[in-house]
């Protein structure tokens, strides 16, 4: 007699769904609502929260479709940023019709970066991406002329005059941090989407339909980098300034972070759970001096230890336990 744990019947996966879809949903109202009870620096940190959580999706979306890592995503991040604010604050341009921009020349960047590079994969592109990370801050410094150097550029996040710019930027950020989750959660589900997978574990099935590994990997950082430039925009709004300190190599490092912590989640709560992490794990130990690397180090230890051990196991016995009762 088998000993294997029964596995999930389709009516108990149905029923995960379906928990999943509720908790997104109560997320968002949530969300929405929460403006509501805060304000101040507590409102602006949770859209920080926002602005990141962007970002760190540009990350996981590179991951689940293409399993390549990126740990230059700060170069598309600043790309976005400096977008939003360049045709604001030296153009007078509307801040709207800049983040519209900024996506679309953050794709570009991306599918510029991905051409000279399909050919590598693993810790080789990595370290490729590495280098775009680390060039960076000093791109934007060598271009001090538009990006306004060291100091940077100011911008003017008012979109509705007769609104507070603080629950505009907070409103705008959830905005868009819904519309990135619903059009990866498309796009999952889509005949392109799934021929990008593919294409991950059986390349040449994926190419009998006319979609070859390069191609996938050529849309996978396409998308991507339009991910983390909108995140970059929102991260402008939020905070109505921008500077190369705000986009270093170690940008990119946590943004890996908070894709792991979240565990490649593209669900709304666990991309706030990476946001949240990204934005205020910063904040929360700036006090503790030389010690703060090992502070963090074993926080991050710990979280991702209880998003990829405990939190599976528990969901796990939770769902034997449904399973064991229907």
């Amino acid at each position: 007699m088998s000993n294997s744990a029964p596995k999930p019947t389709k009516a108990a996966s149905n029923a995960s769904h379906r928990n999943e879809t509720i908790a997104s949903i109560g997320t968002v109202l949530v969300l929405v609502l929460l403006p509501i009870w805060i304000s101040g620096y507590m409102r602006y940190s949770l859209t920080l929260m926002l602005a990141h959580g962007i970002s760190v999706l540009s990350v996981t979306f590179l991951i689940r479709f293409s399993g390549e890592v990126s740990i230059g995503q700060n170069f598309f991040v600043a790309t976005g940023a400096y977008t939003v604010a360049i045709l604001n604050s030296l153009f007078g341009l509307p801040i709207l019709f800049g983040v519209l921009l900024a996506v679309a020349l953050s794709a570009v960047a991306g599918l510029v970066f991905a051409l000279p590079s399909r050919g590598l994969s693993g810790v080789y592109l990595s370290v490729v991406t590495l280098a775009l990370g680390l060039a960076a801050p000093d791109l934007l410094l060598h271009f001090s002329d538009y990006t306004g150097g060291v100091e940077g550029l100011q911008l003017d996040s008012t979109i509705v005059a007769s609104w507070p710019t603080d629950l505009q930027q907070y409103y705008v950020a959830l905005a868009a941090l819904v519309l990135v989750v619903y059009v990866i959660h498309r796009f999952r589900h889509s005949r392109i989407g799934l021929m990008v997978l593919t294409t991950r574990e059986h390349p040449h099935a994926a190419a009998s339909f006319g979609m070859t590994r390069g191609t996938a990997r050529l849309s996978a950082f396409a998308l991507s980098a339009a991910i983390a430039g909108l995140g970059g925009a929102i991260f402008g709004i939020t905070t109505s300034m921008v500077s190369p300190n705000s986009f270093t190599f170690w940008s990119s490092v946590t943004l890996l972070v908070g894709s792991v912590v979240s565990y490649y989640s593209t669900r709304i709560y666990g991309v706030i759970v990476a946001g949240a992490f990204v934005a205020l794990m910063p904040q929360i130990l700036s006090n503790y001096g030389q010690i703060t690397p090992m502070i963090y180090g074993a926080v991050l230890l710990g979280v991702t230890l209880l998003a990829n051990v405990g939190v599976p196991a528990a969901m796990r016995a939770l769902r034997l336990r449904s399973h064991r009762h229907v």
